[in-house]
């Protein structure tokens, strides 16, 4: 596997002695702020102090290597300001005056930010001007902050091959919102992409990340919910992790572990000491820890009463090697009885080895719950799932369909407007974040979450323009890279709504087509431009897919209705041959397939299970859903086959009636397909009663689908459903019922493979059904409904699993339901 080369690291004293160049200034201007309309950075020189430390060292290289990299020119490095057209002054805010010229020395301390106001990692970058001379003051409140002043110039530079402009001055002063803006890396089997990356490609990772304002990396411990080791590991796990860890440090930035106690019982002391002596060889290894997070679930599952104990042992044990680390730890998967001790244990017990509280996905209490909860000694922190679209912590809650069975769990998911919503949901609840990624699939929320941890009023638009300038160059062709910040946007657009009817998907492609078509070599061959051209070409194939698998069901339907007239043999016969599904929109899938190949051969991302190598399906592998079905072709077809096995002509009709009639309750009755929101009128999709946000949706029904495919001969109704989220009910509400009809109720229970029992009430008092456990997936059930539940002409049903129990809150998942007048039978099972 090849992957693109690296710009070289290059030594303070050999950057500074390489030629300086110049070049006339564009536009001519007068000292001081006066305003350029632009400024030629082209051939400027990077000026730093002669005593820069080691992380001032790699943020010069930063700004050296990366403007490098896009413009094919290498700026010349000094120790002190020359007379050059345009010099970039990078250092700590102490040490930028002994760099600058007599006269800019002067004007940049009239700018200069007070001593009080110089907050960590903070930076000022002021562009100053005199006579034909340009120069811009990149002055760090410490180290860390410098590097993140580089990153901000880079994100507005405009380099293209052979030039780098500055649109225009440079007059800010800024320091971030939250102490810690972190990103995990899974350096394991399940993840996707990051296990088939060197140590070369991490640090690459780790750099542009710190561009955006990130200062964390986290990485999985090896001993976590895996394998021990990867068919595409270029190194083993701990030698890479170490590595990883070497060139976090080297940029000054935090190193965090993540390390889930695996073990089946902690109560037991010999445990508790194979554990400990595991977590000093850990540990150890490390030459750098500055915090440790320990997950109570997901993966792991220990009661706190043995979890805190376990933890403050560990803890010792981690300040023997790392004296000054922060432990943290989460109430994932917790039930409620856990969340009960824990919560006491922190407000009786203080334990002080626990810097706070970190909130995750599998957290049954909320956010705000938890703050409440937890006594205000213990930060929290945000842990967010920025991958996953569904049966996760921010799923998507009506997406359609046909997404949700081809793109699947964990697509290509740039989420630019909701992760900023999702975001500022919670921020005034955390005190920073490190971000759940399972590899590359969201590089664009990771980067988005960087900035809001900035500045939560971070506008989600303007970090797209910066991102497509900072990774794509300034142009496309003749267009600007903007258009690409539009297309990420117009993707999280093409999932919004029905995708039969959104014929805006088609133009996102088109959109796209024409960057692909005017990108240079350099620019196609970019992983992240390919990430976004393979969604665009993926959604348009589904979508084209859709409509001609719809287009067939529905003839295949109009068909079996001519049943009566033409007999059952003719019209499956008929109905087989429509439903036959043929090539649609080769062209599209063939971009598909090879955007899949580029990208492995680019940056490791695993499509496919067969071909490159993927941990499953669910774990980004939609390469392999591309052609699932999209229509109900293999149930139809096994019922052809039932069908044609019935012995009279009589029977074969009545069961094709059936299908035709499957949906049908009858007059004054009523079908849901749950979790097809265009055919769910009756269920109550939030208990919400203000408009705050729900992003977690623990107020908000979720329309999901289980883990199956229609080419196993499910009918996709039976695959669709509705469900809520731990505690709180299920619930449809059917009015203007006759109060004088006895009704029957048909339930389909379908969605993931566990179960749970449920429990199902009319009008919180009537008894439909005790709690049961569904026996197949799906399974359709009958019920009889007491009339006294409708006599009132509404019926109120609530589904509900049992309260309190642990894990993800889902299981509640109900498929279909038919409330049906009991003089009438209805449909086909």
């Amino acid at each position: 596997m090849q992957y693109p080369q690296r710009v070289k690291y290059f030594s303070l004293p050999a950057l500074a002695s390489g030629l300086i160049r110049s070049i006339p200034m564009l536009f001519l201007a007068s000292s001081g702020h006066a305003a350029l309309a632009a400024i030629s950075c082209t051939h400027a020189v990077i000026v730093f102090a002669a005593h820069a430390n080691s992380v001032e060292a790699r943020a010069i290289a930063v700004l050296r290597e990366e403007e490098a990299r896009r413009t094919g020119i290498e700026w010349p490095m000094q120790t002190h300001q020359g007379s050059d057209s345009v010099s970039i002054v990078v250092g700590v805010r102490s040490e930028v005056p002994a760099s600058l010229s007599s006269p800019d020395r002067a004007a940049w301390l009239k700018t200069a930010t007070p001593a009080s106001a110089q907050k960590p990692e903070g930076f000022s970058i002021e562009t100053l001007h005199a006579g034909s001379a340009t120069t811009i003051v990149i002055a760090g409140n410490d180290p860390r902050g410098a590097l993140f002043g580089v990153g901000y110039l880079l994100r507005k530079l405009e380099m293209d091959p052979g030039q780098a402009i500055l649109p225009s001055d440079l007059h800010i002063s800024t320091a971030p919102e939250y102490p810690v803006r972190g990103v995990q890396i899974g350096y394991r089997f399940k993840n996707n992409t990051y296990d088939a990356w060197t140590v070369a490609q991490f640090d690459q990772q780790t750099r542009d990340l710190a561009v955006f304002g990130n200062n964390t990396i986290q990485v999985v411990a090896p001993n976590s919910d895996d394998s021990a080791t990867s068919p595409l590991y270029p190194a083993p796990a701990l030698e890479t992790l170490i590595g990883i860890c070497k060139s976090t440090v080297a940029y000054g930035l935090n190193f965090d572990l993540y390390y889930p106690e695996m073990a089946k019982d902690y109560s037991d002391p010999a445990q508790v000491d194979a554990e400990l002596k595991k977590a000093d060889a850990l540990f150890r290894a490390f030459p750098h820890i500055d915090a440790l997070y320990i997950p109570g679930g997901d993966p792991g599952h220990t009661d706190p009463r043995y979890l805190l104990p376990l933890v403050e042992k560990e803890a010792v044990v981690l300040h023997k090697y790392h004296p000054k680390a922060e432990v943290w730890i989460s109430a994932q998967g917790f039930s409620a009885a856990w969340f009960s001790e824990f919560y006491s244990i922190l407000r009786t017990q203080h334990p002080a080895f626990l810097t706070g509280v970190f909130v995750g996905p599998q957290s049954r209490d909320s956010f705000p719950l938890q703050r409440k909860m937890i006594p205000a000694r213990y930060r929290l922190q945000a842990y967010p799932d920025t991958a996953h679209t569904m049966h996760a912590q921010f799923a998507l809650p009506a997406w359609d369909s046909a997404f949700a069975l081809s793109e699947g769990r964990e697509p290509i998911d740039p989420r630019p407007f909701g992760e900023t919503e999702i975001y500022r949901t919670f921020a005034h609840l955390h005190s920073g974040f490190v971000v759940y990624s399972e590899g590359v699939n969201d590089d664009v929320n990771k980067i988005l979450w960087d900035q809001l941890g900035w500045s939560s009023a971070a506008d989600p638009a303007e970090t797209l323009h910066d991102y497509s300038r900072y990774f794509l160059g300034a142009h496309i062709g003749a267009l600007s890279s903007d258009a690409f910040a539009q297309g990420i946007i117009s993707l999280e657009q093409n999932w919004n709504g029905p995708l039969l009817t959104h014929s805006s998907i088609d133009t996102t492609l088109l959109n796209f087509q024409t960057m692909e078509n005017q990108a240079s070599d350099a620019q196609r061959q970019n992983w992240r431009f390919e990430m976004a051209l393979y969604r665009a070409y993926y959604d348009a194939y589904i979508r084209a897919r859709l409509i001609d698998a719809t287009d067939r069901e529905q003839q295949a339907m109009a068909i079996l209705r001519t049943a009566p007239r033409a007999g059952s043999e003719d019209v499956i016969g008929r109905a087989r041959a429509v439903l036959q599904p043929s090539p649609v929109a080769a062209d599209l899938h063939h971009e598909v397939e090879s955007l899949a190949d580029q990208l492995f051969h680019h940056v490791g991302m695993q499509l496919s299970v067969a071909k490159y190598g993927a941990s499953g399906i669910e774990r980004g592998a939609n390469l392999d859903r591309v052609d699932v079905d999209l229509n109900n072709r293999a149930w139809l077809n096994q019922q052809f086959d039932r069908i044609e096995k019935l012995s009279t002509e009589t029977d074969r009709q009545a069961a094709l009636a059936g299908i035709v009639g499957y949906e049908d309750a009858g007059p004054g009755g009523f079908y849901d397909d749950l979790g097809n929101p265009s055919n769910e009128p009756h269920l109550v999709l939030s208990s919400n009663r203000t408009s705050a946000p729900d992003p977690q949706l623990y107020a908000t029904t979720v329309n999901g689908i289980a883990d199956k495919v229609p080419d196993e001969g499910f009918r996709i109704s039976t695959l669709t459903y509705a469900e809520t989220l731990y505690d709180k009910p299920l619930e449809m509400i059917y009015r203007d019922l006759d109060p004088h009809q006895h009704y029957r109720l048909r339930v389909t229970y379908g969605g993931e493979d566990y179960t749970l029992p449920i429990h199902l009430v009319a009008n919180d008092t009537i008894e439909i059904h005790p709690p049961l456990h569904r026996e197949k997936n799906p399974e359709t059930l009958e019920f009889d409904v007491p009339q006294a539940a409708t006599a009132s002409g509404t019926l109120d049903l609530k589904w509900t699993r049992p309260a309190g129990i642990a894990g993800g809150g889902r299981g509640l998942q109900v498929a279909e339901v038919w409330l049906i007048p009991d003089n009438r039978e209805a449909g086909v099972q």
